[in-house]
């Protein structure tokens, strides 16, 4: 009887601001590669099909569907989930605000939404509602009607900007509300 010869490669990656080296199996996707490997359970796997945005993660910077990425494709990248956000036991401003104003219900959805607001406030420091309502248009939250969301991401992109004192109330604020 044959044993089992041992395929993959090598892969090396920052998580989180952590350096990774890992064998993988060429199959494996960024997703498991992340939850099972490096211990990052805040990446979750919704439809596998890259279709929730639950799985949302920054590749480099920019937004990337971790179950429909391999592992094997992010080598040399840096890579933040949800775990990478908070600034050691303080929480990301945004993760404050939607604590703050409810802007989760299940929790299920809301790593891969704080993830793609993260990349949005980067290249719009002050959206408006709509420009919100766009940005995480490709996260599907089935709990709170986005509107919480909309209102946590407003109010973190304020005390982002330095410009306010988290009460939501910047220039992206319907005044009919």
């Amino acid at each position: 009887m044959s044993t089992p010869t041992r395929t993959g490669r090598n892969v090396s990656m920052t998580v989180n601001g952590e350096a990774v080296d890992r064998h993988v199996d060429p199959r494996r996707t960024l997703s498991d590669f992340l939850r099972k490997d490096c211990g990052a359970t805040g990446v979750h796997v919704g439809c596998e099909h890259g279709v929730c945005g639950a799985c949302t993660v920054l590749l480099d910077g920019r937004t990337a569907r971790s179950c429909c990425t391999l592992a094997v494709q992010a080598e040399g990248s840096e890579i933040t989930t949800v775990e990478g956000l908070a600034d050691g036991g303080e929480l990301h401003p945004l993760q404050e605000a939607f604590w703050k104003h409810h802007g989760l219900q299940c929790g299920f959805c809301t790593p891969g939404i704080l993830l793609t607001v993260t990349e949005l406030l980067a290249g719009n420091p002050d959206p408006t509602d709509d420009e919100i309502r766009e940005g995480i248009s490709g996260n599907i939250c089935r709990c709170t009607g986005y509107q919480f969301i909309v209102d946590a991401v407003r109010d973190a992109a304020e005390i982002l900007r330095g410009t306010g004192t988290g009460t939501g109330t910047g220039t992206g604020t319907d005044p009919t509300r």
